[in-house]
């Protein structure tokens, strides 16, 4: 059975720093493309960043140059380093698969002073 877990959201002030993983099980990361989504309140989920299998890399442009998105094949994990977040970076984060599975049930990153 396929499962998502996202953690290590929180609340931060502006420009801050959180780092986010997403644990996988069910199959191996390493077969697939993966990426990470947010959705505010009030908005539909959006893309924030991909990593493909060979290790290609995608980002929107809202969050270029301030995150990072990764992953540890071997842990079975995918991270995303979130840095100089903005109080528009708040949402729900999620990670998910290509072709997407069952949604997580994300973690929740509040950005204020």
């Amino acid at each position: 059975q396929v499962h998502l877990v996202e953690s290590g959201g929180g609340l931060v002030q502006p420009g801050g720093s959180l780092r986010l993983s997403c644990v996988a099980s069910g199959f191996s990361i390493r077969s697939y493309g993966m990426r990470w989504y947010r959705q505010a309140p009030g908005k539909e989920r959006e893309r924030v960043a991909s990593i493909g299998v060979a290790g290609y890399i995608n980002y929107v442009d809202f969050v270029k140059g301030r995150f990072t998105i990764s992953r540890d094949d071997a842990k079975n994990t995918v991270y995303l380093q979130m840095n100089s977040l903005k109080p528009e970076d708040t949402a729900v984060y999620y990670c998910n698969r290509e072709p997407i599975v069952a949604w997580g049930q994300g973690t929740q990153v509040t950005v204020s002073s």
